[in-house]
């Protein structure tokens, strides 16, 4: 999907969230772009990458993703491939795997349902703390450690130039 259609499709689910939850509908609606590549991969309604951890409830999916990690012994329900790669100048193992992801029946039902993992992880309690700063939102989010990409927080910010420009 096109970044502008994107943007005037989900811009009201994250004006919803920054209007119960105080976070920065820009930054839930970068990471959603980024998350789902601008919509076009959100099975289940999943625009956000969030794991589900028990993969038991019915409410998850079992979904193909790329994950890097320092640890070359990370257990998935599967693993496709493993590969030693350099990533942002340091030795990363960059894992193919199939793992368990979260999903919804509606769009909405997952960004009101992302604003409440961060407001329930308190690993995220610095990010909370400038979620009406989507620039400082992202480096918290990105070291307290919600992707496998040490890139994270600058691909975040490159994205959510692309969403403010079509903000309307």
């Amino acid at each position: 999907m096109k970044p502008e259609l994107f943007v005037n499709k989900y811009l009201p689910y994250a004006n919803k969230v920054e209007a119960l939850n105080g976070i920065s509908a820009v930054a839930i609606l970068t990471q959603a772009a980024l998350e789902s590549a601008w919509g076009d991969v959100a099975p289940g309604n999943m625009f956000f990458g969030v794991k589900d951890t028990d993969g038991i409830n019915g409410n998850e999916q079992l979904l193909t993703t790329t994950e890097y990690s320092s640890k070359g012994d990370l257990k998935f329900p599967e693993i496709i491939s493993k590969e030693i790669v350099l990533k942002g100048g340091r030795k990363m193992f960059k894992y193919k795997v199939k793992d368990y992801f979260r999903k919804y029946e509606t769009p909405e039902h997952c960004f009101a349902d992302h604003a409440k993992f961060f407001i329930k992880n308190k690993r995220y309690a610095k990010a909370l703390e400038v979620k009406h700063d989507y620039n400082k939102f992202f480096e918290e989010i990105a070291k307290a450690g919600y992707a496998t990409d040490p890139n994270y927080a600058n691909t975040l910010k490159a994205v959510s130039k692309s969403i403010v420009k079509h903000i309307k």
